[in-house]
């Protein structure tokens, strides 16, 4: 189905990757729409998973959630509910079906000329007729000049190289002697990513994404197709005493061609400034307007030392091994190099972001992180320092925004995370940390809006589920996190996530099983003795107010502190009265663990459900200052 047509009250164009009805128009990617023509094809009929995969993307292997994401987004144009669907009904382990009516086009498309001239006066015939052929032999002429590209006219016209209007950076090889440099080549790609994603007019693919190809075997063309991007940047770094050279080249992926490619070599001290150097020659070369403010923010970094230069990127190594790995010890680590940093130059900005993301990231899907008072005030210092010493740093604003969330300062939060993403549109942890903040504040279609920009700049993680969970979209989100689970098993936080979804769907046998796992994998196994035996004598709930029970006494013990928990357990379980009590105990010690208490997701979290008709919810919501 190449031509118009519609979905009940919506027409559909697949040639400009537009929904509309009412003259408002949606633009959906490309992929998204080709999954709506392939159910459009079999209005009424069930299509499989396979068959749609296999229609859509025929030469690539995606996975299940690459097509539930393509169905969600879907369904969010069309205003439709998964659970009374209008227009998209799931098909359980099986595939999709479009219950809604499909018929032809209104043809608002079409070539209205013929008509046009049809109702014209005879002489107004004639001169429109010698128009029209005149422009078309024009268009005729100028077609021919530029097939035969005489004098060299389609480079004129069209430009060398073919438009550029995404990307992603490969992880840059380490050719060093010692293989113990990996983290210098880490760092130096994570930089050139950084640097690259403060152009608004480039679309640039976030580290965690381009991660995952570090060692793959597919093809460019593969890679950047699964990446929805134009072109791929690799290369690699070398580094020999004081010196560093580092070699990128452009590829243009649909046709695995090589534009571009460049080498640089600089004293060590000078590394980072030449991140910022092969930023702008990549702008330069893919014919992208960077502004005059973006160009600025692109300048050279001066000089530091080699030692000061060490610690940094030995820090973002391990604080990136830590955001993947959810290791505590990564971060403890990250924290001793940043702080080495730090000692070593004051004015050094970078270390002062990696220091306050060392002590807990708040605004996030993430489940349990329990970050003290003390990881509290380093990271606001450092948040604070950090925008003092460098103003124009999206990550220092996206810091400021999380600290001020965490103190209930609501407005000043959503501020300082639109600051973050004006000076870095690609950065796909400031829109997400968007998102959940307008979650937490109840303003679920800006929600949307930002979690689908992130997920379109990070194609490789699911970001989406958070969301899911939260709109009570249970069994989509299941999907998602069970996928997250297979890439990475060991994730105790995701294993936590599943469990809160699984309690929510009613699937209790699994939900009781994952929060066993989360307990094992972050360190609090001796909560779970007694919950399988408390489960099969008495069901879900008493098997979760056994797990509550226990985690109470290791809090009397000093031992944890996470009263937000706890009003979760007991808020599923339906126990107000404990559940507010522990609400009020985090309301009163806010700083004493992670994202103000737990609370700024008071109004967003479904696991305080059963509290919400409580006049005591109510008067909890208005003191901390979220909308009614």
């Amino acid at each position: 189905m190449s031509n118009d047509f519609r979905v009940g009250p919506w027409i559909v164009r697949p040639s400009l990757n537009t929904v509309s009805q009412n003259g408002t128009s949606t633009r959906v990617e490309p992929k998204v729409m080709e999954v709506l023509v392939c159910l459009a094809s079999k209005p009424g009929e069930a299509v499989s998973k396979e068959a749609i995969l296999k229609t859509v993307w025929p030469d690539t292997f995606v996975s299940d959630d690459v097509l539930i994401r393509s169905v969600s987004e879907l369904r969010r144009v069309f205003e439709d509910d998964a659970r009374e669907p209008r227009f998209i009904e799931t098909i359980p382990k099986r595939g999709y079906r479009l219950v809604a009516s499909v018929s032809p086009g209104n043809g608002d498309g079409a070539d209205h000329s013929a008509a046009v001239a049809h109702d014209l006066p005879e002489p107004a015939k004639r001169n429109w007729k010698i128009a029209w052929l005149s422009v078309a032999g024009l268009v005729l002429l100028c077609g021919l000049l530029v097939g035969f590209n005489v004098g060299d006219l389609r480079a004129h016209i069209f430009g060398s190289n073919p438009p550029i209007h995404s990307l992603a950076v490969l992880p840059l090889k380490n050719l060093s002697d010692d293989p113990s440099q990996k983290y210098f080549a880490s760092g130096m790609t994570d930089e050139l990513i950084t640097d690259l994603s403060q152009i608004s007019a480039l679309k640039v693919i976030s580290r965690t994404s381009s991660d995952v190809y570090e060692s793959t075997h597919k093809s460019l063309p593969e890679i950047a197709r699964e990446l929805n991007v134009d072109a791929i940047i690799e290369g690699s770094v070398e580094r020999s005493g004081n010196r560093v050279r580092v070699t990128a080249q452009l590829i243009y992926a649909p046709e695995d061609k090589n534009l571009w490619a460049r080498s640089y070599a600089r004293d060590v001290q000078d590394a980072l400034g030449l991140q910022g150097t092969l930023a702008n020659a990549i702008a330069d070369e893919v014919r992208v307007q960077v502004s005059p403010q973006e160009q600025e923010r692109l300048h050279p970094q001066h000089p530091v030392s080699p030692t000061l230069l060490e610690n940094y990127l030995e820090g973002n190594y391990h604080l990136h091994r830590g955001a993947l790995e959810a290791v505590d010890e990564e971060h403890q680590k990250a924290e001793k190099y940043f702080q080495l940093a730090v000692d070593e130059d004051p004015s050094f900005a970078p270390a002062y972001i990696g220091l306050a993301y060392a002590h807990g990231l708040i605004l996030s899907g993430s489940g349990i992180m329990n970050p003290s008072p003390r990881d509290y005030e380093i990271r606001k210092a450092a948040a604070e320092k950090a925008a003092a010493l460098a103003p124009q740093s999206s990550e220092a604003h996206e810091l400021l925004g999380n600290v001020a969330a965490e103190d209930w300062r609501w407005s000043d939060a959503e501020e300082e995370l639109q600051r973050a993403i004006a000076l870095s549109p690609n950065r796909a942890q400031a829109h997400d940390a968007l998102a959940f903040f307008f979650c937490a504040t109840g303003r679920m279609d800006e929600a949307h809006k930002e979690i689908h920009i992130a997920q379109e700049l990070d194609p490789k993680s699911d970001r989406l589920w958070g969301i899911l969970f939260d709109e009570g979209r249970y069994d989509e989100a299941i999907q998602l996190q069970i996928n997250d689970l297979q890439r990475q098993p060991d994730d105790g936080y995701a294993h936590y996530g599943l469990f809160q979804t699984y309690a929510l769907a009613g699937r209790y046998p699994e939900s009781i099983h994952e929060l066993g796992e989360a307990g094992k994998l972050l360190g609090f196994a001796e909560l779970a003795p007694g919950m399988n035996d408390a489960f099969r004598a008495g069901g879900f709930k008493a098997a979760v107010r056994s797990v509550a029970a226990n985690m109470e006494r290791l809090q009397k013990a000093g031992q944890v502190y996470m009263p937000d928990i706890l009003a979760e357990f007991y808020g599923v379980i339906g126990d107000k009265d404990r559940a507010f009590y522990w609400l009020e105990d985090a309301y009163r010690h806010k700083h004493s663990t992670g994202a103000g208490g737990g609370l700024i997701w008071l109004k967003g979290n479904p696991m305080y459900a059963s509290l919400r008709s409580d006049p005591r919810y109510a008067d909890l919501v208005r003191r901390i200052g979220l909308p009614k």
